[in-house]
C-alpha cells in the first residue's frame, strides 16, 4: 500500500475494469472495488499490467492486489482471496454473419481466448462436457485482440466472460453475436499474493459481504446492466 491507498493491477476488460473518454478507469470492479475499500479507510488506484505476468506484479509489490474479472474457481490455493463478490459465466461469440447458433456447431473449430484466463485452461484440459474440443486454441494478451482475430476470421469462436462477451455485441452488434449457452460457470474473487495481506483480505470480505447485504452490491451491478440476482447469488 502506498500510505492510505491500494494499488490494484488490471486489465483492460469492459464492464469490469475500463477506461472512459477522458482515461478514467470506470466499471463494475472499480466501482465496487472504490466502496468496498472506502469502507476500511483505503483509497484505490487502478493500475493497468500485462495480464500473463500478474504474479510478477504481486511478488515485485508493484500492485498490492488483482480486481478484474478475475476467477477464483481453480485458483484457490493460489492466492489469498477476498471473495467470490460476483458470479460470472463463460459462454462463446461467434461473428454476427456466422451460421452457429449453439456450441455443439464449434467442435473441430478454432478459438481465440486471453491468455492465462480459465478459458484457456478450459478450452485445453476439456474437463466440463459442455466444452467443444477445438481444432486449434490461439491465446492473445488482450481480450480485445482475441476479438480481433474474430472479426479478421482468423478463428470461429472467442470465449469469454458473459458480460465481456455482451458488451463487445451490445458495442459492435453487426460483427459479434453472442452463443446463448453457457460453458461453464465462474466465481470472482480478489486476489492478493499466497500468504500476505491476510487480515486485509479479512476485512474486505467483511466489507464485501455487508455491501451485498445493504444493497451497494446490488446496485453496482444494475448500473452496468447485470441480472442483480444470479451475478450476486450465483444462480
Amino acid at each position: 500500500e502506498e500510505g492510505n491507498t491500494i494499488i490494484i493491477g488490471c486489465d483492460m476488460y469492459a464492464p469490469y475494469t475500463y477506461k472512459n473518454g477522458t482515461g478514467e478507469f470506470v466499471g463494475v470492479d472499480v466501482d465496487f472495488a472504490t466502496e468496498a475499500f472506502g469502507r476500511l479507510g483505503y483509497a484505490v488506484k487502478f493500475r493497468e499490467i500485462v495480464w500473463e505476468n500478474k504474479q510478477s506484479y504481486l511478488d515485485s509489490g508493484e500492485i498490492d492486489c488483482l480486481w478484474s474479472c478475475f476467477t477464483m474457481s481453480g485458483r484457490e490455493d493460489e492466492y489469498t482471496w477476498a471473495g467470490p463478490y460476483l458470479y460470472s459465466r463463460q459462454v462463446a461469440m461467434v461473428r454476427a454473419d456466422s451460421d452457429y447458433t449453439e456450441l455443439s456447431q464449434l467442435a473441430g473449430k478454432r478459438a481465440a481466448v486471453q491468455a492465462s484466463t480459465t478459458a484457456e485452461k478450459a478450452l485445453l484440459r476439456r474437463e466440463n462436457p459442455n466444452v467443444p474440443e477445438m481444432k486449434q486454441v490461439l491465446c492473445f494478451s488482450t481480450l480485445g485482440e482475441a476479438a480481433a482475430a474474430l472479426r479478421k476470421n482468423y478463428v470461429d469462436m472467442v470465449v469469454a466472460h458473459e458480460y465481456a462477451v455482451s458488451s463487445l455485441v451490445d458495442t459492435l452488434p453487426d460483427l459479434y453475436r453472442e452463443i446463448p449457452q453457457t460453458l461453464y460457470a465462474n466465481e470472482l474473487g480478489v486476489a492478493f499474493g499466497k500468504g500476505t495481506h491476510e487480515a486485509l483480505a479479512a476485512r474486505l470480505q467483511t466489507a464485501i459481504d455487508a455491501m451485498r447485504e445493504d444493497g451497494t452490491a446490488e446496485a453496482i451491478v444494475e448500473k452496468y446492466g447485470f441480472d442483480a440476482e444470479k451475478s450476486l447469488g450465483g444462480g
